[in-house]
């Protein structure tokens, strides 16, 4: 990965010796246990094990540590994996290589020098992936790591960050904050914190996951010849991913933090928001309005307004009086409510939610053993101690309050957590009893998001018979892909924001969090019609699509602009319903191999150096390209189009890739590529998931002359947990063109869900054949004979198109179309 320059260390070490004054020093002994390696050294200790995904795991110990006290505890950050025979972990091979200690995994070597305890870590063939040539500490017990960089690296990850998608000139805190004021690049923390960095180096690409919740630092800033990472509390405990690609670093990354669950399908819908709807009528008059539009819509969002005095888990009675009717009546609809909850209980005697918590003893408490209180929206209040896993139990219980009302939804906010105080925060030296081993709030401040919403998921799971909940969290940490979706706080209605979220969203995906969207049309200040038209075009196609803007700003519904936007919306959100097919395999992709569900295209592209810092177009998926528009009065943008050739999704013309083209977008255009080989699946767009889909599948070949292409349709009911049993439907889809001949080749991999499809039509779009031939059904005449077909096919040569209508397949199928 380095180059073979030499880069001096005196050098490095000289950069941070100000700070970290104390390094481990030589290795005078080393001892083996199962599966563990322990070097004791002048100063501290070092262990080395091995981690499922292909990881290992490093840990530094600070100063002469017992050996009881050398702890290879997990967070919860890390998927606990067992063996199947429940048998013992297998020593790590470990061999004297005279001046280092080689230790050999499945998928590498980590080199452990004797002198000074620096690590060096290499592929089977002996290539260098890193070095780690310094670990120090300081007085105050804060460590840090330091690793070399060459003058080509290129760094991503780290979650919901501000700037370019490339993060080299940066430096980041982790530290979960409520930051409220306009999200530049200067800012160095926001409201998520995924301490796990992607090196990107010339010939391969490895990752450093540091499993500490703590406040944390990664500096790509200070030394243009290495990087850093620093512990606050807590050391070093840091894994590192081997690649050699950067979609291998991701998809072990996600293995070792997990991946998304398979969201309820309504839950990709669109979404509608602000703050706030004020009573139930309002959220009525809102859902009547976008069936009276024919607006798509899934989900309306309560925010803390619909509270009795901001008391989580009630309802105002004067403002929303009947809740469950109200509920039951949207569901007639085709909408869903997603209300609001906070993890600050009011400080209240007389609250039923306070007494059981405090008789309880549920909340976080001072050091002097009486509660923190803090002031939030509802005044002086009190925070379940979300490590500790009967509070988690309890508060998920809670949920139960709305599930019989019929809701499947909870939206997770101010959960950093956030508090109107001098910290911003939970006091650090307040005390969480984390299952019988008591640690400082400063320790774990990033989990306490990510406990929330994991409490919040299998409270809703226990509670819904079966169905699916959706969790949308403010706050996470490494590992909240399991429990939560995540949008990107409170953003403002600029042109930058819009721009921003595009690298934001994108490097959230590729640290694992793939279910993730900007407030569409931004939350502060006041959008424009254009502003909102271009981000709905944009949103349209992120993982998570909301409108959610801020009290006292311009009302931004998508018909708040006049038919000329409202138009415009419209036709988005449809696009959005009628990609659903699509939307929804690669959210199964995801789910099961931890790929991002939209990607930059270094993912898909990662030897095209014009892609490194591309941050303003992405994939969904890796078959369709979209490149917003998000500057004002702006109707022509450049597209850089990768290798290969691409269609424009809206008027069919050919390009050829590996260039720049000028694209222009008109007010009601998003420029969008489709590329050659791609199978884009479709379907009718519905106005809500709810309603009865439709049971006519398109499948839009983007036919290659002379190249193939793949895609993996999926479905399901979209509601249950039914396809861990098997209910669901898998097809392997293939194409390749050569000499005139195109085959389509459909493999039912499994067909477990008796729902679905029933009737296929198949669309070979851009054939370069004057006449063709298909040996399948029923040669039709024209396309209204078709549509009375249940199996045949029928060539339009002046638009080169074959459409080919068939029932749905339960057996592989194969077709071949030829030149007449």
């Amino acid at each position: 990965m380095l180059t073979s320059e030499q880069i001096s260390p005196g050098k490095l070490h000289t950069d941070y010796a100000a700070s970290f004054t104390l390094t481990l020093g030589c290795v005078n002994h080393i001892e083996q246990e199962a599966g563990l390696v322990i070097f004791t050294c002048d100063n501290g200790k070092l262990a080395v094990s091995k981690a499922h995904a292909g990881a290992v795991r490093i840990r530094l110990f600070a100063g002469a540590a017992p050996d009881e006290m050398v702890s290879m505890k997990m967070t919860p950050a890390i998927m606990e994996r067992k063996s199947a025979s429940g048998a013992a972990e297998t020593e790590l091979l470990v061999a004297d290589a005279g001046s280092a200690y080689l230790i050999e995994t499945d998928e590498m070597m980590v080199e452990v020098v004797k002198l000074d305890a620096s690590l060096r870590f290499t592929d089977k063939s002996g290539r260098i992936l890193a070095r780690n040539p310094m670990m120090a500490w300081n007085e105050y017990k804060s460590a840090i790591a330091l690793f070399r960089a060459s003058e080509n690296v290129h760094y991503y990850g780290l979650g919901e960050k501000t700037g370019y998608l490339d993060k080299r000139g940066e430096r980041y805190e982790m530290w979960n904050s409520d930051n409220y004021a306009p999200h530049v690049p200067e800012i160095e923390a926001l409201y998520q914190s995924i301490p796990f960095l992607i090196v990107n180096e010339p010939e391969s690409a490895c990752g450093i996951f540091l499993d500490n919740p703590g406040r944390s630092v990664f500096d790509m800033r200070t030394s243009g010849q290495a990087f850093t990472i620093q512990a606050e509390t807590g050391g070093l405990d840091y894994y590192f991913i081997p690649g050699p690609q950067i979609k291998d670093v991701v998809k072990k990354y996600t293995a070792l933090t997990g991946r998304i669950q398979l969201p309820p399908q309504w839950s990709i819908g669109y979404h509608q928001s602000r703050y706030s709807y004020m009573d139930q009528e309002e959220v009525l008059e809102m859902a009547r309005t976008f069936r009276e539009k024919e607006i798509p819509c899934d989900v309306i969002h309560l925010d803390i307004h619909y509270m009795d005095g901001y008391r989580v888990f009630t309802f105002d009675p004067v403002r929303f009086p009947d809740p469950k009717g109200m509920i039951a009546e949207l569901k007639k609809l085709g909408i869903r409510i997603v209300p609001i909850i906070d993890p600050g209980v009011k400080l209240d005697p007389e609250y039923g939610v306070y007494q059981e918590g405090t008789a309880s003893e549920l909340f976080c408490m001072k050091p002097d053993g009486s509660p923190f209180v803090g002031p939030v929206w509802p005044g002086p209040s009190v925070f379940p101690d979300f490590s500790d896993a009967k509070a988690r139990e309890w508060w998920g219980d809670l949920h139960r309050f709305f599930t019989e009302m019929g809701i499947e939804g909870i939206w997770n906010d101010m959960n950093e957590p956030s508090v109107f105080n001098e910290n911003k925060t939970i006091d650090p030296d307040a005390l969480h009893k984390n299952n019988g081993n008591p640690v400082t709030h400063g320790e774990i401040h990033n989990l306490y998001g990510m406990l929330m919403s994991k409490a919040t998921a299998e409270g809703m799971t226990r509670n819904l018979d079966g169905r699916r909940p959706f969790v949308l969290s403010r706050a996470g940490y490494a590992g909240i892909q399991r429990y939560a979706a995540v949008w990107t706080g409170d953003n403002r209605s600029f042109w930058e924001h819009m721009a921003l979220a595009m690298p934001m969203v994108l490097n959230l995906g590729l640290s694992g969090v793939s279910f993730s969207g900007p407030d569409i049309g931004g939350f502060g200040h006041h959008t424009t019609g254009e502003l909102l038209a271009r981000w709905t075009q944009m949103g349209a196609l992120f993982p998570f699509c909301r409108n959610h803007s801020m009290l006292e700003t311009v009302r931004q519904e998508p018909w708040s602009f006049g038919p000329e936007i409202e138009d415009i919306c419209r036709e988005y959100i449809r696009l959005r319903y009628s990609l659903m097919p699509l939307l929804y395999s690669v959210f199964r992709e995801a789910a099961e191999t931890g790929m991002p569900i939209i990607r930059p295209l270094l993912l898909e592209y990662p030897e095209d150096p014009n892609v490194a810092n591309l941050c303003d177009q992405f994939l969904l998926g890796d078959q369709l390209l979209a490149a917003p528009v998000y500057r004002p009065d702006t109707f022509h943008r450049v597209v850089y189009l990768p290798e290969g050739n691409w269609f424009d999704y809206r008027t069919g013309e050919k390009l050829e890739g590996g260039r720049h083209v000028m694209a222009h977008a008109p007010l009601d255009t998003l420029p969008l590529y489709v590329k050659e080989g791609a199978i884009i699946s479709r379907t009718a767009a519905a106005e809500s998931t709810i309603f009865e889909r439709s049971t006519e599948l398109f499948l839009d070949i983007y036919t290659p002359e002379n190249g193939e292409g793949a895609f993996d349709l999926y479905d399901d009911d979209g509601t249950t947990f039914d396809y861990k049993d098997k209910a669901y439907n898998l097809y392997r889809l293939r194409v390749e063109g050569a000499e005139g001949t195109v085959r389509l080749g459909v493999h039912p991999e499994w067909t477990g869900y008796d729902g679905g499809w029933k009737k296929w039509t198949v669309t070979f779009k851009h054939l370069q054949l004057a006449g063709c031939c298909l040996e399948y059904g029923k040669e039709a005449a024209n396309r209204e004979e078709l549509e009375a077909l249940t199996e045949g096919w029928h060539f339009d040569s002046d638009a080169g198109e074959l459409t080919v209508v068939l029932n749905q397949p339960l057996e592989d199928v194969e077709l071949v179309v030829k030149a007449r």
